[in-house]
């Protein structure tokens, strides 16, 4: 052999050691210039079935063989970044569903996205992988607040189907992002499905809607994130649906999730809704029977460890298969790419994100003007805007007017200073004006027979003010998840672990707020809380009614913003208020016409304030409505324009609200449904055109049972345009033809 052949040999034998060295140390799973599925499908293939499995609950621990990150998977977000320190608090889900302002929802949704982003890398420096830390996020709650007396119902965007599919659209596209490598974050589409309540019930109730309530009520929202969002997780709910656990539902997770709307994310349980399958629904009889069921039914992800604890014995017991497990982890590999997790950070733009963008000034000024936006008056008699130069003093009362508590909701972050009512009346009022403070009452007693709730120097106190504002309501210790807190308060009349059992204001501010009104005073009521609220008819007697919600870090300022007339109010009602706990039907039943029926869709009595309902500080005139086709096929699309003028003294915003009913039916349909929807800003004078297009085919259709299909029945439809769902304005008929 000569030396020049030699040689060769030996560059060949060495140049093939170093290609397989780096094929060694640079595995497809790290090869960045191929797509994520590739990377994601081998990055799994080199996983023993130990590793795989330990991948599979919320708390996900490191493979340093394979360079895989410990990882947790369970973060909140919905109303700005949770439980991870200081944060950015807008108001509460369902006050920015108050706003009916799409475009306002996406710019909020974007921020608590950069700072869910600024907060992680700020943790990866600082070698922190622990809870509330990752770039997964279990928001929005698109449940839909079917009666008021759900207490987690103010995590959502109210009643109506379609309000809560666009709130909830535009919410996941902020946090997702539009890179189109990356995801800003990931989204969570909750609960899924049919989820309101009761809270004691949850982890054993079996929900038995109509296929027509299902299809009509319960899933819209959902199908709208998954199908136009691309929301990219979906989580299960506790309860059980027609038999099936929620969160192993071969009908919802498979026959409509993946196969009819074509989901490509991955699916997580509830917290312990694993563990419920077996130990509260008593579908099987062991863990490993109810791991194995999960996974089989596409339920990837286990907040909780019975994936972890058991999964590998159901293995051995023939209960699932490897490759069912390595689809689920594949699901979750790929999410975490598609993150850029396993790509140099230099490449994820949003990694750029400075920690300085959390909590800072301007994000500040996006909670208050969402705030301002969600601001809902209800009822007012020319008091408001109260007039700086007429008041000398106001005798601000009430147990919410210095209340933390009530400016959060739950789910929530830490602000950096919180403006309380109180505070933001003070800051408003300026030195002319004496603003007297009493907490007065507490929120709630369970002491029935107190002979008088305010002190004579109370009363005394506001006997001599101009006007006395009552701050009222609830917080999230009262209406919020079942819990261990939530259960040491049964018993209190009026709730029951995290629900409430009627919707009557608690007695003792009630008390309270005939007390004040015997004084011959003004009286404002301001209410802070997460959902519709019943005063006994003491609302008739009030001179002006404000519902702030559960309104953010910048709540007070917002309030004083509308009481003194620096924010004229456009708020609007996303759920029905109810005259009395009479009226509501049976709590347990989620059939929509169950009683005097459930929400404006279907209550047949007179509501105290209807779904759509809030007023402002000028007027508006509805006029020249236009459809460009009165008789259509169910094909068609027809465009409607109406002309909305300013008609009062003051700028302003007016919510235009497009409904249609069905005037002739051969089977039951809703007395009405929100279409359309529009949040326009008037000058004082100004008129603007307002157009809307509709197709029968997605707003006039109901959906047939028999052929498990949607369908637009033949005959008149009425379209109606108003301020509310009882103040309709304008209205024509169409004739829809086969």
């Amino acid at each position: 052999m000569n030396f020049q052949r030699l040689s060769l040999i030996v560059i060949l034998y060495t140049y093939t050691n170093c290609i397989q060295a780096q094929v060694a140390v640079n595995p497809i799973y790290s090869n960045i210039s191929l797509d994520f599925e590739s990377r994601a499908a081998d990055l799994v293939s080199k996983m023993t079935l130990e590793e795989k499995i330990s991948q599979l609950g919320d708390g996900a621990p490191a493979i340093p063989r394979l360079n895989i990150q410990q990882y947790h998977w369970w973060n909140e977000c919905l109303h700005g970044v949770a439980r991870a320190g200081t944060a950015t608090v807008f108001p509460q889900a369902i006050g920015m569903a108050a706003s009916f302002d799409t475009d306002a929802m996406i710019e909020v949704a974007e921020i608590i996205s950069s700072e869910a982003r600024a907060k992680h890398h700020e943790a990866q420096r600082n070698k922190n992988y622990n809870i509330y830390n990752g770039l997964t996020f279990w928001s929005p709650n698109i449940n839909i607040f079917r009666d008021p007396r759900w207490g987690r119902g103010h995590e959502t965007y109210g009643e109506d189907p379609y309000l809560t599919g666009q709130m909830g659209m535009q919410f996941v596209k902020g946090l997702q992002g539009s890179d189109p490598k990356y995801f800003k974050v990931v989204a969570t589409a909750k609960h899924f499905a049919v989820h309101n309540g009761p809270e004691p019930n949850r982890h054993s109730f079996n929900v038995l809607p109509s296929k027509r309530d299902l299809w009509e009520t319960y899933l819209p929202a959902f199908k709208d994130l998954i199908m136009d969002a691309k929301v990219y997780s979906v989580m299960g709910a506790y309860n059980r649906v027609d038999g099936e656990s929620a969160s192993a539902s071969w009908m919802l997770l498979n026959d409509i999730l993946r196969k009819q709307w074509g989901f490509e994310g991955y699916v997580v349980s509830d917290c312990g809704a694993i563990n419920d399958i077996y130990s509260s629904h008593k579908i099987v009889n062991t863990e490993e029977e109810a791991a194995a069921l999960g996974i089989r039914r596409g339920c990837d992800l286990n907040c909780g460890d019975v994936y972890q604890r058991a999964l590998k014995k159901a293995v051995s017991q023939g209960l699932v298969g490897v490759k069912e497990i390595d689809l689920s982890v594949y699901r979750l590999i790929l999410a975490r790419m598609k993150l850029g997790m396993f790509d140099p950070i230099e490449l994820v733009d949003y990694a750029k994100i400075p920690f300085e963008t959390n909590n800072s000034k301007a994000h500040n000024e996006k909670a208050l003007k969402m705030a301002q936006k969600s601001m809902t008056l209800l009822k007012n008699n020319g008091i408001l805007p109260l007039n700086k130069s007429s008041i000398k003093k106001i005798v601000v009362i009430g147990p919410n007017a210095n209340n933390l508590s009530a400016l959060r909701g739950n789910y929530y972050g830490s602000a950096s200073n919180p403006i309380t009512i109180i505070n933001g009346i003070k800051a408003q009022a300026g030195s002319d004006i004496d603003i007297v403070f009493h907490k007065g009452v507490p929120l709630v007693t369970s002491q029935d027979n107190e002979p008088q709730v305010l002190s004579k120097e109370i009363l005394k106190d506001i006997e001599t003010a101009d006007v006395a504002v009552f701050v009222g309501g609830l917080d999230a210790s009262w209406e919020g998840e079942e819990s261990n807190e939530m259960r040491e308060k049964n018993g209190v009349d009026g709730f029951y672990a995290g629900d409430r059992t009627k919707i009557e204001l608690p007695e003792i501010q009630l008390n309270a707020l005939k007390s004040i009104k015997k004084t011959g005073t003004p009286l404002i009521f301001i209410l802070l809380a997460g959902s519709a609220i019943s005063l006994n008819g003491l609302e008739q007697e009030l001179d002006a009614f404000l519902a702030a919600w559960y309104p953010g870090q910048r709540g007070g300022d917002a309030v004083a913003d509308v009481l003194f007339g620096k924010y004229n109010p456009a708020g609007r009602l996303p759920v029905t208020f109810y005259s009395s706990t009479n009226e509501l039907a049976d709590f347990e039943d989620y059939n929509m016409r169950a009683g005097k029926g459930f929400t404006y869709r279907y209550y047949k009595g007179e509501a105290l304030y209807p779904f759509g309902h809030g007023i402002s500080y000028t007027t508006f005139k509805y006029s020249d409505m236009i459809i460009d086709k009165t008789m259509i096929v169910d094909t068609d699309d027809i465009l409607v324009s109406v002309k909305v003028k300013n008609s009062g003294d003051i700028d302003g915003e007016e919510v235009v609200q497009l409904y249609v009913k069905d005037v002739e039916s051969t089977t039951w349909m809703p007395i009405k449904q929100l279409r359309e929807f529009r949040r326009i800003s008037l000058k004082k004078g100004e008129e603007k055109t307002v157009e809307f297009k509709l197709s029968p085919i997605k707003d006039m259709r109901y959906y047939d049972a028999l052929k498990q299909n949607y369908a637009v029945e033949p005959g008149e439809f009425e379209i109606q345009i108003g301020s509310s769902s009882r103040d309709i304005r304008l209205k024509k008929i169409i004739e829809v033809k086969n």
